[in-house]
C-alpha cells in the first residue's frame, strides 16, 4: 500500500511540474509576438496570388510595381527585397535583389528602385527585371526580410551572397506573390 501511495504521489508531482512548464511556455509565447506575422508587403495593383499587370513585365514598361511596407520590427537595421520565379524551366530565376534598404522605408514607388544596394539578377544584370515567363503562367515571389544588421556586401552581390550574409540576422520576413502569363 505504501508503494502505491508513493507512485500516486510521484505521478501527481510530475503532472504538476508538466502543467506549470506548459502554461509558462504558453505565457512566454503570448508575451513575445511572432514578428514575421506583423511585417507586410503589399501592392496597390495586385493582391497576394493576384495577377501582375503587364506594365510591370517584359511585355510592358518592365518597371517595378509600387510596393508598401508595414510592420517592420523595432531594431531592424536594414531590409532586403528579393523577387524570384520558382516556376522557371531552368530552376529558380531571380528578377530583383536589393539589400541595405533603410528600415524606415514605407513604400517603393512605381518604376523607382528603392534606396539601397542592387544585387545581380539571374540575367547577370543589376536592377528590376520584370516577369517574362517563356511557357505558361508563373508565380513571382516578392520576398522582404528585416535584418538586425546592414550587409557588408558591394553593389552587384549575387543573391547567394546576400542570402548567406543574412543568415542569423533575420528579424522578420514576409512575401507577396503575384502571377503572370504572357499573352499568346
Amino acid at each position: 500500500m505504501v508503494k502505491f501511495i508513493r507512485v500516486i504521489f510521484i505521478i501527481v508531482i510530475l503532472g504538476s511540474i508538466f502543467f506549470i512548464l506548459t502554461s509558462r511556455k504558453e505565457k512566454v509565447s503570448e508575451e513575445r509576438p511572432n514578428l514575421s506575422n506583423m511585417m507586410k508587403l503589399t501592392s496597390s495593383l495586385f493582391e497576394n496570388m493576384g495577377l501582375i499587370p503587364s506594365t510591370y513585365t517584359c511585355d510592358g514598361a518592365d518597371i517595378n510595381p509600387p510596393l508598401s511596407i508595414t510592420g517592420v520590427p523595432e531594431g531592424a537595421k536594414s531590409l532586403v527585397l528579393i523577387l524570384d520565379d520558382p516556376d522557371a524551366p531552368a530552376g529558380i530565376w531571380t528578377h530583383w535583389v536589393v539589400f541595405n534598404i533603410p528600415p524606415d522605408t514605407k513604400e517603393i514607388k512605381e518604376g523607382v528602385e528603392p534606396t539601397g544596394s542592387q544585387g545581380l539578377t539571374s540575367s547577370k544584370k543589376i536592377g528590376y527585371g520584370g516577369p517574362c515567363p517563356p511557357d505558361r503562367e508563373h508565380r513571382y515571389y516578392f520576398k522582404l526580410f528585416a535584418l538586425d544588421t546592414k550587409l557588408n556586401l558591394k553593389e552587384g552581390a549575387s543573391k547567394k551572397d546576400v542570402e548567406k550574409a543574412m543568415e542569423g540576422h533575420i528579424l522578420a520576413n514576409t512575401e507577396l506573390i503575384g502571377r503572370y502569363n504572357r499573352p499568346r
